[in-house]
């Protein structure tokens, strides 16, 4: 049994996005990320081979979509699924409060 307050601690802000997995069962991955001002590095697009859903807990964050170059701003409590091979990148976080994430990976 896992028991965890996903919101404290915290880690302390550093130049890099802190990333912890918090349970991984076969094919599925619960990870918590906690930005502080990150965004993705000019030009680099995700595209993953599975799919994710992430959940915004805290703080806000914006979203980009190669298909249609859609922009998706998220605040806490916003849920966004993202299909494999969905090519995206993260636009900006906000630092303070810093934006925790809790995202979810599978096949």
């Amino acid at each position: 049994m896992i028991v965890k307050d996903l919101l404290d601690p915290l880690p302390p802000p550093g130049p890099d996005e802190s990333l912890e997995t918090l349970l991984s069962r076969g094919d599925v991955r619960f990870e918590r990320i906690v930005s502080t001002g990150q965004a993705s590095p000019p030009g680099f697009w995700y595209d993953q081979a599975e799919t994710e859903v992430v959940v915004l807990l805290a703080g806000a964050a914006t979203l980009r979509f190669a298909d249609g170059d859609r922009l998706i701003a998220l605040r806490a409590g916003a849920l966004v699924e993202i299909p494999a091979h969905a090519r995206h990148r993260v636009e900006a976080t906000q630092a303070d409060p810093p934006t925790v994430w809790l995202a979810v990976f599978f096949p």
